[in-house]
């Protein structure tokens, strides 16, 4: 599997006009690929808002934040496949266009949601837009870079990442004192107006030769099945019952519909997804990373979001520069990361990053409400150090693995597994931080109405929403409440790491090494050129 830099291509693959402005380019996909992130990070730090009761927010229960979340990433991780296969059919440039333009409109309807379900819905066609924005980003580059160039690329391209989650929480935070609840979505209108115009300026269009079918059956399956699965994720943690039929339907026809899923993928000409790209290790290896770092990770984001604005009483702004180290630390070493590789191999390079990762989730389970803030700033630190050593490798490593010509079909599996990771992390985690919250919480809510009990046992948000309502009377409950959040939070956070170190031990077991690296990454390139000129 191509990790290492070193090669350099027999003969120039980019249009000399093209190469000329290849780095304005891509400072124009950072810029798109920055709403895409943007967009989440904002909303991380807007949750106790959104949760709060009317007019100051939409009064939404966690499962509901959930939703809002899950809707956009699962519309995304749904539609990634076919979003992949069209940029690679009919052009890369086009759909961009077409997906930050829906994404756009997606925002300003997102900002005028009158209730939790009307966000949710808005917030899905957001996903939709971003599914067509994020592969062609990707793709876009692999045709403009020549190869001994796109390890840099690629490390600058995930650092933007890193840029959007700097910029995402302040900005939030700094809407969310000066504006209401929906500027954090209007914010994003004018940035889409610029990108629109930048691209329509600056990106060539690229297109596979010889492209295949769409596979609609394939997208309707695997959307089917994600929805399922985490929705009965939810519902338990809903419940606090993961045995309640109204979970196990759910969750079981997700199940199968994603087993059928990838039987259909198997038996197809025209597959959304090559199965046979996971016959190789080091291939499979690079997914799986990026699924687990993120299902460790986006699970962790949300919770801490409540416990820094919820236990500690922080407001969305100091929890948006809380985050700046972990943005500063992807920023500083992804565009570095390649020289590292280079050094030390994939595999040494990707486990220390996910031990990295590991370390600072587990360190969550000793937070209480009292920990120093440079605690908090240095862990954020390692974890934005980890993320960064994992992610560009593994990302150049899936993305080398395939053609120029299918690069919309690399980038559709790496985002995929990036951001279904992502979503059953927050559903998955989420729920264990429920369940748990709701174990802690049950047996100081007994003086309460039977109606209201039910209703303030769900959320750390709905619980002190109550306490508040009882003035001086609600103390103890806000203390219990606070405890019982921290309780759940340590429980989640060795969930977190123990998902993290099952990644390293992922990537220790099936990168290649340094020397290994160097070997595939000259039968790498003879394998593209030889496609390549055919």
């Amino acid at each position: 599997m191509p990790i290492s830099s070193g090669a350099r291509p027999a003969l120039p693959q980019v249009p000399e006009a093209v190469h000329r402005r290849r780095w304005a380019i891509l400072v124009v996909l950072m810029f798109s690929l920055l709403i895409v992130v943007l967009d989440n990070s904002i909303l991380n730090v807007a949750v106790k808002t959104i949760a709060s009761p009317a007019p100051t927010g939409l009064g939404a229960t966690q499962s509901e934040l959930e939703w809002a979340i899950n809707a956009y990433t699962l519309v995304f991780a749904g539609l990634l496949f076919t979003a992949g296969l069209l940029g690679d059919r009919i052009g890369r440039k086009k759909v961009l266009l077409f997906g930050i333009l829906l994404f756009g409109v997606g925002s300003a309807l997102a900002a005028m949601s009158g209730s939790p379900g009307e966000l949710i819905t808005w917030r899905a066609v957001m996903g939709f837009g971003a599914a067509f924005v994020m592969p062609a980003t990707l793709a876009v580059l692999m045709n403009v870079f020549e190869r001994d160039e796109q390890p840099k690329a690629i490390g600058i391209w995930a650092g933007s990442v890193g840029l959007a989650i700097a910029i995402g929480p302040v900005t939030g935070g700094l809407l969310l004192e000066h504006f209401w609840w929906g500027s954090i979505f209007l914010v994003n209108v004018p940035v889409v107006i610029v990108a629109l115009i930048a691209m329509a300026v600056l990106v060539p269009d690229s297109k596979d030769p010889n492209p295949g079918r769409t596979d609609p059956l394939g997208v309707v399956l695997s959307i089917v099945g994600l929805i399922l699965l985490v929705y009965g994720i939810i519902r338990g943690g809903q419940l606090a019952d993961f045995t309640d039929p109204t979970v196990l339907l759910p969750v079981i026809g997700g199940l199968v519909v994603l087993a059928a899923f990838v039987r259909h993928e198997k038996r197809t000409s025209h597959p959304a997804i090559d199965i046979s790209y996971f016959k190789e290790p080091s291939f499979s290896a690079a997914v799986a990373a990026i699924a687990l770092v993120f299902f460790a990770l986006m699970g962790v984001t949300f919770f801490s979001a409540f416990y820094m604005q919820s236990v500690r009483g922080w407001s969305a702004l100091q929890a948006g520069l809380l985050i700046l180290p972990l943005a500063a630390a992807q920023m500083i070493f992804a565009p570095r990361a390649r020289l590292v590789v280079d050094r030390f191999g994939a595999r040494v390079v990707c486990t220390v990053g996910m031990l990295l990762v590991a370390l600072g989730l587990a360190a969550f389970a000793l937070f209480d409400a009292t920990t120093p803030v440079w605690v908090l700033c240095v862990l954020f630190f390692v974890q934005g150090t980890g993320m960064a050593h994992v992610m560009t490798p593994v990302t150049v490593s899936v993305m080398q693995a395939l053609p120029r010509e299918k690069a919309g079909s690399g980038s559709a599996v790496n985002n995929t597994f990036r951001q279904v990771g992502g979503a059953l992390g927050i559903a998955v985690l989420g729920s264990v931080l429920s369940t748990v919250y709701r174990g802690g919480i049950e047996g100081h809510l007994g003086a309460l109405p039977a109606g209201v009990r039910e209703a303030a046992g769900e959320s750390i948000e709905a619980t002190l929403g109550i306490a508040d309502k009882l003035g001086p009377a609600g103390a103890p409950l806000i203390a219990a409440a606070n405890d019982a959040f921290l309780k759940a939070m340590h429980v989640t956070a060795i969930g977190s790491a123990t998902i993290a170190l099952v990644g390293a031990l992922v990537v220790a077991m099936f990168l290649p090494g340094k020397t290994s690296a160097g070997q595939e990454s000259g039968q790498g390139e003879r394998s593209v050129h030889a496609g390549a000129g055919r």
